[in-house]
């Protein structure tokens, strides 16, 4: 039976009895659910806008000073160890994990809303739209990524280096001591259980909504309920077959073929568009964030309206945050062997680029399109935002082709997504195991696509984001602690390196 099953009875089941709970609550409820999770998130970005723009900003400080100190040399699992992936297979998964859909439903939607509606007064179109790439990679840059890379440091250093167990209670060792084996630890790992969880199937659930239309785009196949319970069934049984093959195979190889086809879809898109002028403002947008870069780190909408603020930079934030159980743990998983340096790098800088490359080609292109002709992508886009990548790519030829190869994309990264969030909670349900049982990644694969069908036949879909948004500023107070024990732990590997450097020296001096 272990072999198909291997269970944490103090997490596992209270997990799935919370699980359960909430989303009967959140059904039953209905709006006045809905309504008071909408309240609670408008009430955090209220009051607590000001300590998100302080906590993002100090986890890319303490991820740079990692990098770029004397500690950055150690590696995740000690001196010896030996990457588990080459370097491609890391970021490729690393990649597919932390974006995921994110990418194609924003490419050309958040350029285009933000041209419309821009957070900050312009003199010209040209500065309004360099605006709204900068401010996409605000959202999508630097930032997000440190958040995901303070917690998966902190986990990969406990889980290989100090051997304790690959659960998010291990990153509060530091703190709590051996108590993490107690109540306190169960209660966190519950936590990250449900968020990990209502997370992915949240995004399931919404993001079936952009392939529905895109479907209904391409082959006229009217996009309703019925049409987005088949996507998220089909998307369930794919990342099912995926997470059973385990990570050295299915999902390895979906984020390699993700990779692969994303980058395809990328430069045709730039080769049908204005290749140069594509370039030009890659460069040009590239170049104002970073030489704004601490004035849009430090905005904080003092003294106007916060409500764009809100609406975009916090939601983002809290969003980043309350993923970064489920990405951070993954990247852990994968990153054996790195260097600190080396991890802080492959986690920041390279999806950074790409991320900037991806929206300066979509979002670039979308923007000269309707600075060209008013309208022409905004009128659509801005009525229904999962329309925005279709109603851009009919603007060129070849759109059947390169609708059809969006879909393909999307859905793979929805199983990319699906399947690292179930070995991410496998893991933790099974008190830390690296390699969980088959049969209980079945279960929580099909758990996932499972409750995301549930919220979207009940209607809980909008009040669950509103939940997992929420949530952030938990684990944002969790995250100011992981920081703190991440520089002790660190700063601790040096003396002791040290120390035996010192033994070792003395030693041979002896003799």
């Amino acid at each position: 039976m272990k072999k198909y099953f291997l269970v944490y009875p103090r997490v596992f089941y209270p997990a799935i009895i919370t699980i359960v709970l909430f989303i009967t609550i959140v059904i039953v409820g209905g709006s006045a659910v809905e309504e008071f999770f909408k309240n609670i998130h408008r009430t955090v970005t209220k009051y607590t806008s000001w300590l998100f723009i302080v906590g993002v900003n100090l986890f890319v400080l303490a991820s740079l000073w990692i990098a770029f100190g004397k500690y950055g040399r150690y590696k995740l699992g000690g001196e010896n160890t030996k990457p588990e992936f080459s370097l491609v297979s890391w970021l490729s998964m690393l990649f597919s994990a932390g974006l995921g859909i994110g990418l194609l439903y924003y490419g050309v939607f958040e350029p285009i809303s933000h041209y419309a509606n821009p957070p900050m007064e312009t003199f010209s179109e040209s500065q309004k739209a360099i605006q709204s790439l900068t401010f996409t990679y605000l959202h999508w840059g630097v930032h997000g990524w440190a958040i995901y890379c303070v917690l998966g440091l902190a986990l990969g250093y406990y889980t290989y280096n100090k051997k304790l167990p690959f659960s998010i209670r291990s990153i509060f060792f530091p703190l709590l001591g051996k108590k993490i084996y107690s109540i306190y630890g169960d209660m966190i790992d519950i936590i990250a259980v449900v968020a990990t969880l209502f997370g992915v199937a949240t995004s399931l659930g919404i993001g079936s909504t952009q392939l529905a239309t895109g479907i209904n785009y391409v082959f006229g196949i009217q996009a309703g309920i019925e049409s987005q319970i088949v996507i998220i069934a089909f998307i369930t049984l794919i990342a099912t077959i995926s997470v059973v093959t385990g990570l050295k195979k299915g999902i390895l190889f979906l984020s390699q073929l993700n990779i692969i086809l994303a980058t395809l879809f990328l430069i045709i898109i730039l080769f049908l568009s204005d290749t140069f002028g594509i370039i030009r403002i890659f460069i040009e947008s590239s170049g104002m964030y970073f030489q704004r870069f601490i004035e849009l780190s430090t905005w904080s909408s003092a003294f106007i309206n916060p409500q764009w603020q809100n609406q975009w930079s916090i939601f983002y934030y809290a969003w980043w945050v309350a993923w970064a159980p489920f990405v951070g743990m993954f990247i852990a998983r994968i990153s054996k062997g790195r260097s600190l340096r080396e991890f802080v790098f492959g986690v920041i800088a390279v999806p950074v680029f790409l991320s900037f490359f991806w929206f300066s080609t979509l979002g670039g292109s979308a923007l000269l399109l309707e600075m060209e002709t008013p309208g022409i992508i905004s009128t659509d886009v801005l009525n229904d935002s999962s329309t925005a990548m279709f109603v851009f790519l009919k603007q060129f030829p070849w759109s059947i082709i390169t609708s059809l190869m969006a879909l393909i994309v999307v859905a793979i990264f929805f199983i990319t997504s699906s399947d690292s969030g179930s070995l991410v909670i496998d893991s933790i349900s099974t008190g830390g195991k690296l390699n969980p049982p088959v049969g209980q990644r079945i279960l929580w694969a099909v758990t996932e696509g499972l409750v995301a069908i549930a919220l979207l036949i009940g209607g809980g879909l909008s009040a669950m984001q509103a939940v997992n948004v929420s949530s952030g500023i938990l684990f944002l107070l969790i995250l100011f602690l992981v920081t703190y024990s991440l520089i002790r732990s660190v700063r601790r590997i040096h003396i002791e390196v040290s120390r035996k450097s010192q033994r070792v020296k003395k030693a041979s001096t002896d003799f």
